[in-house]
């Protein structure tokens, strides 16, 4: 018997690792840095939801939880929750695996919206599923 889709381990969209270059002056990863990878996650689950092109258009609800710390392997989930008529709302939220301890923490969420482009580069409808 299958594991039906509730019950699939869920796979993240981006994983990466936090590097020396990404940080500020205390040492922490950069929240440009974390917002980048998110958009991108969003941007890969957009994109296979609206079978092309997307562009980001707004980020809503960023919430940052925790700091990343270099060496932190980052793992960011994406799920669809809206679909409009050229437009995909995707939640985002990221997961570091400690280096030191290997704990995992949630350390970022939020909500990005994406609309569906044509070769021209204008907003096109979102198809069915």
């Amino acid at each position: 018997m299958s594991r039906s889709e509730a019950e699939k381990p869920r796979e993240p969209a981006v994983r990466t690792l936090a590097m020396p270059a990404d940080t500020n002056p205390s040492g922490d990863i950069f929240g440009g840095w974390i917002m980048a990878q998110m958009d991108i996650a969003g941007g890969i689950v957009a994109g296979q939801r609206a079978q092309g092109r997307v562009a980001t258009v707004a980020v809503n609800a960023m919430e940052f939880h925790q700091p990343v710390f270099v060496g932190d392997l980052a793992s960011c989930y994406a799920d669809v929750t809206r679909v409009g008529r050229s437009s995909i709302t995707v939640r985002v939220e990221t997961i570091v695996r400690r280096r030191r301890t290997g704990e995992s923490v949630k350390v970022t969420e939020g909500t990005f919206v994406y609309v569906a482009l044509d070769a021209d580069g204008k907003p096109r409808p979102v198809p069915a599923e």
